[in-house]
């Protein structure tokens, strides 16, 4: 009786362990199909109302930024030019309105097009306004933000103007917060 009983631990053990193991084998595959998605896997609508595709811009960097137009922070806009100019052959920028903090971006998608080049002459590309936070979160910052889908780290945007630089392969490299300027040191030294 009592071998049948070490016998049925012993058992029992074996089986938990191939259990366990199994899990472990489905969570690996898990973080490896979300390690495998990148930012080129998305595709936005512009201000325009026409398509980004993430994909063309395979080897260039490229920093997402959300941004706002009644903001402390929406003189960064011309930061933002400067930087997509200095740096056109390497970097792509794209502004994404949201109007999630204090109601500081209220115009429509027209109006947003009009104040970004009127105020600041802006050329890079823009998306139509979506939402950076909530229940609402647009799916390409739902991967910015969560480390299970971008495999680098999860953020918390706290404002406006919070960036996102993500390498030539589409991976995230880093985000800053709305503090961070867009020429700062802390961004230019991945662009050199």
């Amino acid at each position: 009786m009592k071998k049948l009983f070490i016998l049925l631990l012993s058992a029992g053990a074996f089986l938990q362990g191939c259990k366990n193991q199994k899990n472990d084998v489905s969570k690996t595959k898990t973080t490896e199909n979300n390690m495998e998605k990148s930012i080129f896997d998305y595709k936005v609508e512009s201000l325009e109302g026409q398509e980004i595709n993430f994909a063309d811009f395979k080897g260039k960097k490229i920093l997402v930024v959300n941004t706002a137009s009644e903001c402390g922070f929406t003189p960064q806009y011309a930061d933002l030019e400067k930087l997509s100019k200095d740096y056109s052959d390497k970097l792509v920028v794209i502004g994404f309105p949201a109007n999630n903090f204090g109601g500081q971006e209220p115009g429509s998608n027209t109006e947003i097009g009009a104040f970004c080049e009127k105020n600041f002459g802006v050329t890079f590309p823009m998306a139509a306004k979506v939402s950076v936070k909530g229940d609402d979160t647009a799916p390409i910052f739902k991967y910015l933000t969560e480390k299970d889908l971008n495999g680098v780290k999860n953020t918390a945007i706290l404002w406006n103007f919070t960036k996102f630089l993500i390498d030539e392969n589409g991976h995230l490299i880093d985000s800053f917060i709305s503090t961070t300027k867009p020429t700062s040191e802390s961004i230019t030294k991945y662009l050199k």
